[in-house]
């Protein structure tokens, strides 16, 4: 007799392929569209604009009205420093400042006061990935706002001075530096912002933080001494003002437009740093 043949009809599982894993550009495309699926990020921006250029164009028409009123000892003084000055003023950079650092913080405050953190983190677990590209996305876009800010003010200014034949071209000394800074300034202040909000997580602690770096800090600094102006040229403000319009506060205490370079290069560095890093474990 044959013996029956039998058939193993037993089938290996199939395992499923695994998952690409997310590649930068992808996080990146996707921190980008939800940055901007946010209500309140247009506003921001906007807000942001109407702050800046009602500051410039305010200060360019009280100060084209001073001028006419005069002597020549004062006009000359504001052909020589003022229009580079009004180009971007102090009171502008100030407003930059606090806009940019709102949108930055804006986009992580957004995510951990909803916890919607968790469902990013759950559906990509390289966090600092994530973070990096929430870095790099308000980078591109606040650098952007800066840029536009920049030339916008600039154009602003030289509109209003027209009238009495103060306007100046880009070429004109100190305003390449000026418009370059203040492009600058505002991503500067945004990577801060968000840095602050990463590593705080409460709104009400975050804005606490952020108003006192930018802007309590520089007012309990001075020039008196060492260490004290140090400390001082280590603030935005401060290095903003000397790269922009060559203040330099106390002759006593010199420094140059390199090292205020540095200071924002530094500030900016460690401020990518805090926020690519701090998402751990906790997310609330």
């Amino acid at each position: 007799m044959t013996a029956p043949t039998t058939t193993d009809m037993t089938v290996a599982p199939r395992v499923p392929p695994a998952e690409p894993k997310a590649r930068f550009s992808d996080l990146f495309a996707a921190e980008w569209i939800k940055l901007w699926s946010l209500r309140s990020t247009p506003w921001a921006f906007l807000a942001t604009v109407a702050m800046v250029l009602t500051s410039t164009v305010t200060i360019a028409l009280s100060d084209v009205q001073q001028y006419a009123q005069s002597d020549q000892t004062q006009r000359e003084l504001f052909r020589t420093l003022g229009r580079v000055a009004d180009s971007f003023p102090f009171t502008t950079a100030t407003m930059l400042i606090a806009g940019a650092g709102a949108i930055g913080a804006m986009t992580i405050l957004g995510e951990y006061t909803t916890g919607m953190i968790r469902t990013t983190f759950t559906a990509v677990p390289a966090r600092s990935a994530v973070m990096a590209a929430k870095v790099a996305v308000i980078t591109v876009a606040t650098t952007a706002l800066g840029v536009v800010l920049a030339f916008a003010s600039y154009g602003a200014t030289q509109v209003v001075m027209s009238g009495q034949n103060l306007a100046v071209g880009p070429g004109h000394p100190g305003i390449p530096r000026m418009l370059v800074a203040s492009a600058l300034l505002a991503p500067v202040c945004a990577l801060v912002g968000m840095a602050v909000a990463a590593v705080v997580r409460h709104s009400v602690a975050t804005i606490v933080t952020t108003t006192a770096l930018f802007f309590v800090l520089p007012t309990l600094l001075n020039d008196r001494s060492r260490l004290s102006a140090s400390f001082l040229h280590m603030t935005i403000q401060q290095a903003w003002g000397r790269i922009a319009q060559g203040q330099a506060t106390g002759e006593e205490w010199p420094w140059t437009v390199g090292g205020a370079c540095v200071v924002l290069a530094v500030w900016s560095l460690l401020a990518a740093t805090l926020a690519v890093f701090s998402a751990n474990k906790r997310d609330q």
